[in-house]
């Protein structure tokens, strides 16, 4: 890995410089994945597809075998290889363990989070794919699922050599609605969506891959169209009329390629609310190419996304699935009250540098109430004004106040027993996050202790569980002030969990 620090602190500014880099970025892969495909292939009895589906467990390790199997194949009249049992079978088994031996190897912990995160988008958005097309479209589920899992993989290089540019782009664009141009010419030089064509091009990874691209880059008249169709979704009917008037559009939206496209947007927005505009907008699409009920592709897509977390999610990564514990209290923003104030650009500096201080190795924290002094502070900083830490007991049977923030100092003497409130103990049984918004807080209210409600007056609450070592140890209840969230709160709630988390493990295995 020391060679890819060392180009990290690279920053290319043209198309070309970007390519250079990001194609001479070898990716990392899990200790555990590839001592299992190496045991694999040594084994006889192993089949081409035994191989193949435990390679899936690492997007890295896939990326990498189908891009050998094609630079041996690039500019010769062969077809690219489109999945992973292709790949293995183009190279033979040989040429493959020739490969898993020069690939860097690392445990899964030491694997930078950023690169981590973004390939488990890239998993939840295959596990929509899945669950929504390839049932559908059963002849074409290998396009289907190989397309959606490497979409985003042009990006994996850029998680490990710059994610801090991800990072701001994520929160410009996103959370601030910048302008997608100007930020990208800003921080990279070059459109991001053109690093990303030319990578698949380079790499022959999957046309409907390629497809994708394309369409954002080039067709955006034919998607705007589409989606003034698809948000006339309470009158199915008149939809179909205007697409039947419109032949050459309809033929467009239901292309099998656009399926890998929407897998991905659907999960990506995700990422920042299960209702934002966003999230919204490749609902209505998907909603629309499947000829579906909105309601019905909700249910379906938090389903799906219940699936991913159980087979993918990681304790120190978000995963949007971890705000549907309550499907009925997402995310909505009450009509009668403005969010609160996004965080200032000092304001998220100063959150960085709290994040960063709980994520230095070794620990620098002496014991437990210096590193939640830290956490508390974190949590402050990215624009909560009342924050109550609690710490379970060994036996889970109570939580007590550890740190507060905005609160009464007698706040700092309460306990809460456990067994008095279910949502404290479904926060405890597993990692899990409640939002409290205008159309739940009735019920919540009523599942909370009355004095842990009475410090947060107000129809807006955010609970989280944080784990360590596979347990629940503490619980972190925030909130504005009790009015609507910033969103960009609400994600960097969610970021500043994942890095108290990281630091609880570290300060857990000092000395070791």
């Amino acid at each position: 890995m020391a060679n890819q620090t060392n180009i990290a602190t690279q920053k290319p500014t043209t198309l070309e410089g970007w390519i250079k880099l990001l194609d001479g970025v070898r990716l990392p892969v899990p200790q555990v994945s590839h001592d299992r495909v190496c045991k694999a292939i040594a084994d006889n009895r192993s089949s081409l597809r035994d191989i193949a589906d435990l390679m899936q467990d690492s997007p890295a390790l896939a990326l990498s075998i189908i891009r050998e199997a094609n630079r041996h194949t690039h500019g010769s009249m062969t077809e690219p290889a489109e999945n992973l049992e292709v790949a293995i079978n183009r190279l033979g088994l040989k040429r493959t363990e020739e490969l898993l031996a020069r690939l860097p190897v690392e445990p899964l912990s030491q694997i930078p989070i950023a690169l981590r995160q973004l390939q488990l988008i890239s998993q939840h958005a295959t596990q929509q794919a899945n669950g929504f097309f390839a049932s559908r479209l059963a002849r074409l589920w290998q396009d289907i699922h190989w397309g959606s899992l490497l979409f985003l993989s042009p990006l994996w290089p850029m998680a490990l050599t710059h994610p801090q540019l991800l990072e701001e782009w994520e929160l410009r664009v996103i959370h601030k609605g910048e302008s997608a141009r100007n930020v990208e010419k800003q921080l990279f030089g070059v459109r991001l969506l053109d690093i990303c064509q030319t990578l698949v091009s380079l790499w022959r990874l999957p046309i409907w891959v390629e497809q994708g691209y394309r369409l954002l880059l080039t067709e955006q008249r034919e998607l705007v169209k589409v989606l003034r169709i698809a948000r006339d979704s309470d009158h199915p009917l008149r939809q179909q009329n205007r697409l039947d008037d419109d032949p050459t559009l309809r033929r467009w939206l239901n292309q099998p390629a656009n399926t890998v496209l929407l897998a991905n947007g659907l999960a990506l927005s995700a990422q920042q609310a299960w209702d934002s505009p966003h999230s919204k907008r490749w609902q209505y699409l998907t909603s629309l190419y499947l000829q579906m009920p909105m309601a019905e592709v909700q249910q379906q897509l938090h389903q799906q996304a219940a699936n991913s977390a159980r087979l993918h999610a990681m304790p120190d990564l978000w995963h949007p699935a971890v705000s549907l514990l309550w499907p009925w209290g997402m995310n909505r923003i009450h009509a009668g009250l403005l969010p609160a104030p996004a965080p200032t650009t000092e304001d998220l500096a100063k959150w960085r540098s709290q994040c960063a201080e709980l994520l230095v190795e070794p620990s620098p924290f002496t014991n437990a109430m210096h590193l939640t002094t830290s956490a508390r502070d974190a949590l402050v900083a990215c624009g909560l004004r009342r924050v109550m830490i609690l710490m379970a007991d060994r036996t889970h049977a109570n939580l007590r106040v550890h740190q507060i923030a905005g609160l009464p100092k007698e706040t700092a003497g309460l306990n809460f027993v456990v067994n008095q409130s279910n949502v404290l103990q479904r926060l405890l049984s597993q990692q899990a996050q409640v939002r409290l918004t205008p159309a739940n807080n009735a019920q919540f209210s009523a599942l909370l202790p009355a004095s842990l409600r009475a410090q947060f007056r107000g129809e807006h609450l955010l609970l989280r569980s944080l784990i360590n070592n596979g347990r629940v140890i503490m619980v972190v209840v925030a909130d504005q002030g009790g009015g609507p969230f910033s969103e960009i709160t609400v994600q960097a709630f969610g970021k500043t969990a994942q890095c108290i988390e990281k630091s609880l493990h570290t300060f857990s295995h000092r000395g070791q």
